[in-house]
């Protein structure tokens, strides 16, 4: 508002409305007086503020604001000046404006010039470059549209002299600063010089470093670990001018000149022109000179310099591409023809197979594989290279090389010509040069550049819905008969990946037809194992061979892992909205109830497991635990932290949750799915990737659910199945450098051995659930009818293959005999059999070697004398039948009451009448801690207890109730970490701390 305006401004208080007239607030030049607000209500504690709404008169606009503002009281009634609060809130509207002049041109320009306007500075003049090929500059553009005066000058000087009519013309718009966002012309140092505040420019490197017009080519070429940008008061040297304001990012290891500059040089350099030309404003801009320690300048990049030095390490190699990606092309000679680089990435791993290229130059043939063409520097390492482009200008993927030529031309429909006028017509209003457009037109010699790419893009997909083109299908197809065939391939669906190829065993069972693979599952498909060896998984109801799996090899396991890190670095796993992820796992859980009896029929012919049981808990819990954290996937967020200030300065910490990248996981046999389930959904919803090695003997419910996972959505690569035996496949994973974490379930002496490998190898993270000896105290105030049931459940639930189930049973004294004989009762009314049979209660052990473990450890019991009540053989019947087994009399020193058994064998001690204590030390004498149980009435005892018992689970009066939000995991020789809840998604994620100064 000027002095002497007309405004009044309406405020909302504790003590009702008021209005304050203008005089009151302070004005831009310090003018107004203060005005002060008195507290009527004396029970009210705050003087409450809130602007309504301005009534201006004089040249600010019409303008609705809302604010608030409380202030405490100490003490009775006061006087508190409000005048500073409103004058925050109007001193936008207060800032002190420039009149500008635009000198550059492009659309990093066009973008500093519109915000430069948003924010209320006045551009009086525009300077930019002529029309090329009847095409103007985006910041012509944007100023023409605006009314801005512009100026499209070919040249300010001549022979090193400013030219006069030049000059004169700047002169004439009156400019306080001249801003030079991109300027490409030589501007004359009278013109530079001449306004208030003279000029200032962007520069894409941290001056003094790489000086000159190719700095983020340099950033990148050099390796630099940070890049950044300078805006800086212009002189008459070459970027050597005092700096005003400065900004860095870190470079990633696979950042292009392209990636670098969208991602950060071209947004935060836009806002950081705006906020200089504020500073400016203000009086506040400082002018610090460049120190010449450090200071580097580099030429100018252009194709007749970029070829690439093949003769050095991989390294500089792979940063001498990235760095002239896309622009201006590092080149190499094929054949006697210049190929360019495009796509460059540092290779892990083992190297793929593929047929080899001779490079002039290189160290050694490069190899084109499936995944793109494989370049070795002189000291053996590796890179490899996406896409590769020929003089004529046509690119293509690195893969396609030694095929490029054999794609046929499609035929077009009707319709399908028709659509292509239609994008003829867009080519033409694009390349308004070109006098027609025919199909050798190439849209690059044609005059096109990178914005012209996306407007084309954007323009196809506005017109035809539904096809998927991408900026680099531009690039692929050049021509506008090449580009035509991409556009009609891929509306036809034709590009799309290629459908899976699925070699099914089936088989007729449970009344339907049950089809599944048996392959190894890398990168999105299913192929044998390298060396093709297989082996039979068996049925354990009557020891038939169900089919031949794949059995995988140390090299299987290098492929998946590659792919693993290719989907996690590069694919769309990584980049994909966390929203989006959770979508695709809630899909995945959709097909899993989708085949939700096919795959417990699976589960139970490969397992063991009683059909009905497989249904609701081994199928069911599966299904219950993707959905679960499907729903995380956008909820895992970092926190806030306050901190010393460093003063006078701030500071803010902010934490980040972040995948991990790469993790193994690796399943036992018990519950072959819900194992998966429970480890590999968290594992997903952090964002990573993973290979998983299902049990060796029952392999075919998790190559069946990676069926699903492509048919749901999940990218190649992101999810990697690999049957086959612990000893090979599991310990090349706990060895491979390129995992960051493993996840174990199975015993406690393999889990030490994986515990062991992951340190030696890169100390990735663990997390392992190994055995237990879990114990259940059943007290003489128990409901004896739920803790005979709930007892039953604890040692027979899933034939006994369970990691929680109770080890061993101690029943008070005065209810133990009749504890047993109930026990034995319901036992007897148990039916063993087919387990597909829906009246079955116990099936088959699931597999021979288990089963005859079983049997030695009853025959070690009785040895050491242990009464044995009921079982303790093989039912007579083919397959791996177990009777349900108890032993009573079991005393501490004994091995089955220090050893799981993982079968149908309860182990039960008595304890003394009311002796709370001497049980709870006989519960905790073992060196597991998985689980544990309690049944009482009294609840007292039963809070005591479960705070006593050393368990990470403590069940009250139930047993096996596991829910997927309740976190489950083991002390002590059990392991450590967490499956299920919250607390899972922590074993796959790492916390970044981030701690800015301002």
């Amino acid at each position: 508002m000027e002095p002497g305006g007309s405004c009044h401004v309406s405020l909302r208080t504790c003590a009702g409305n008021m209005t304050l007239p203008a005089h009151a607030l302070p004005g831009p030049a310090g003018g107004g007086g203060v005005f002060s607000l008195r507290r009527h209500n004396r029970n009210c504690n705050n003087v409450c503020i809130e602007m309504i709404r301005w009534f201006p008169t004089g040249f600010l606009p019409r303008l609705p604001l809302t604010f608030r503002t409380c202030r405490k009281h100490l003490s009775q009634v006061e006087e508190e000046s409000v005048s500073h609060s409103v004058f925050k809130v109007l001193q936008h509207y207060y800032q002190k404006k420039l009149k500008l002049a635009i000198i550059g041109q492009s659309l990093f320009g066009q973008e500093v010039y519109s915000s430069l306007r948003k924010q209320g500075h006045k551009v009086v003049g525009v300077f930019t470059v002529p029309d090329k090929d009847g095409k103007a500059d985006p910041l012509a553009v944007a100023a023409e549209k605006d009314g801005t005066p512009l100026f499209k000058f070919p040249r300010w000087r001549n022979k090193g002299q400013p030219l006069p009519e030049v000059v004169d013309a700047y002169k004439s718009v009156g400019a306080e600063l001249n801003v030079m966002p991109f300027c490409s012309q030589f501007i004359p140092m009278n013109v530079i010089d001449h306004p208030k505040h003279g000029s200032i420019i962007y520069h894409p490197s941290i001056l003094p470093l790489h000086r000159g017009a190719s700095a983020i080519n340099w950033t990148l070429i050099h390796g630099d670990e940070k890049a950044g940008f300078t805006v800086f008061w212009a002189d008459d040297g070459l970027d050597t001018g005092p700096i005003l304001l400065q900004r860095e990012c870190a470079v990633e290891p696979d950042d292009t000149v392209d990636t670098l500059y969208n991602r950060f040089l071209f947004p935060e350099g836009i806002k950081a022109m705006v906020e200089s030309v504020q500073l400016i404003a203000d009086g506040k801009a400082p002018r610090i000179p460049q120190p010449e320690e450090g200071a580097s300048y580099e030429g100018i990049q252009r194709k007749s310099n970029a070829r690439v030095d093949l003769a050095q390490p991989a390294k500089a190699i792979h940063n001498w591409i990235r760095g002239h990606d896309k622009v201006p092309g590092a080149w190499a000679l094929i054949g006697g023809q210049s190929v360019t680089f495009y796509g460059s990435s540092m290779l892990s791993g083992s190297v793929p197979a593929g047929q080899p290229l001779e490079i002039e130059g290189a160290s050694q043939p490069g190899i084109i594989s499936k995944n793109g063409l494989v370049l070795f520097g002189n000291d053996g390492k590796a890179l490899l290279v996406k896409n590769l482009q020929f003089e004529d200008g046509k690119m293509i993927p690195a893969s396609k090389y030694f095929s490029s030529g054999e794609n046929s031309s499609v035929e077009l429909t009707n319709e399908e010509k028709q659509m292509a006028e239609e994008i003829r017509n867009i080519w033409k209003a694009i390349l308004s040069n070109v006098p027609a457009i025919v199909d050798t037109t190439d849209f690059f010699k044609s005059g096109a550049a990178s914005m012209d790419v996306v407007r084309l893009v954007e323009e196809v997909k506005q017109k035809c819905a539904g096809v998927q083109l991408q900026n680099e299908d531009v690039y692929m197809a050049t021509t506008f008969q090449d580009f035509i065939q991409i556009f009609v391939r891929k509306l036809r669906g034709e590009d799309q990946e290629e459908e899976l190829t699925i070699d099914y065993a089936t088989k007729e069972v449970n009344n339907m037809t049950v089809k599944m693979p048996y392959q190894c599952f890398i990168n999105g498909k299913f192929e044998d194992a390298e060396d093709g060896k297989t082996y039979s998984t068996i049925n354990p109801t009557d020891g038939s061979v169900i089919c031949k799996v794949s059995y995988a090899a140390v090299g299987d396991v290098d492929r998946a892992v590659a792919a693993a890190k290719e989907a996690f670095d590069n694919g769309p796993w990584g980049r994909m909205n966390p929203r989006d992820r959770g979508s695709l796992l809630y899909k995945l859980a959709d097909l899993m109830e989708e085949h939700q009896e096919e795959l417990a029929t699976i589960e139970s012919i490969d397992s063991g497991a009683v059909y009905t049981l497989a249904l609701k808990t081994h199928v069911g819990m599966s299904i219950q635990t993707f959905r679960y954290f499907a729903g995380w996937c956008d909820k895992i967020q970092g926190k806030t932290i306050p901190i010393n200030q460093a003063r006078p300065n701030r500071n803010l910490t902010f934490t980040k949750k972040e995948p991990l990248g790469v993790c193994a996981i690796v399943i036992p046999w018990n519950y072959p799915l819900m194992m998966l389930a429970w480890k590999s959904a968290a594992c997903l919803a952090a964002g990573n990737t993973l290979v998983l090695k299902p049990a060796q003997v029952t392999p075919l419910t998790a190559l069946k659910f990676a069926e699903l996972s492509v048919k749901a959505g999940i990218p190649k690569g992101v999810i990697n199945i690999l049957p086959g035996s612990g000893g090979m496949v599991g310990q090349r994973l706990s060895d491979h450098p390129d995992i960051r974490k493993l996840g174990f379930t199975g015993s406690t002496p393999v889990g030490k051995q994986i515990m062991k490998s992951c340190a030696l190898s890169n100390l990735k993270k663990v997390s392992l659930e190994l055995g237990g000896k879990s114990p259940l105290i059943i007290f003489s105030d128990c409901d004896m009818d739920k803790a005979v049931r709930m007892g039953m459940s604890s040692v027979f639930f899933n034939k006994g293959e369970n990691c929680i189930a109770a080890g061993r049973l101690f029943v008070e004294e005065s209810i133990h005999d009749e504890y047993i004989r109930r026990v034995v009762e319901e036992i007897m009314k148990m039916k063993i059999g087919d387990p597909l049979d829906r009246s079955t209660d116990h099936g088959p052990q699931n597999h021979k070697a288990h089963l005859d473990k079983l049997l030695e450890y009853c025959e070690i019991g009785v040895k050491e004398g242990a009464t044995l009540v009921y079982g303790g053989k093989q039912v007579d019947r083919p397959g791996f039948f177990m009777q349900p087994t108890v032993f009573t009399d079991v005393e501490d020193h004994m091995f089955i009451a220090k050893e799981e058994s993982f079968g149908p064998v309860m182990v039960v001690s008595k304890f003394r009448n009311g002796d709370v204590d001497g049980v709870l030390q006989r519960a905790n004498d073992t060196e597991y801690g998985l689980a544990s149980g309690v049944f009482t009435r009294d609840i007292n005892k039963a809070m005591y207890v479960s705070e006593q018992l050393e368990a990470g689970t403590v069940f009250v009066n139930t047993y096996n109730k596991t829910d997927v939000a309740s976190p489950f995991g083991g002390f002590k020789q059990s392991g450590f970490g967490k499956d299920l809840g919250e607390d899972a998604l922590s074993e796959y994620l790492k916390t970044k701390a981030v701690t800015v100064e301002y």
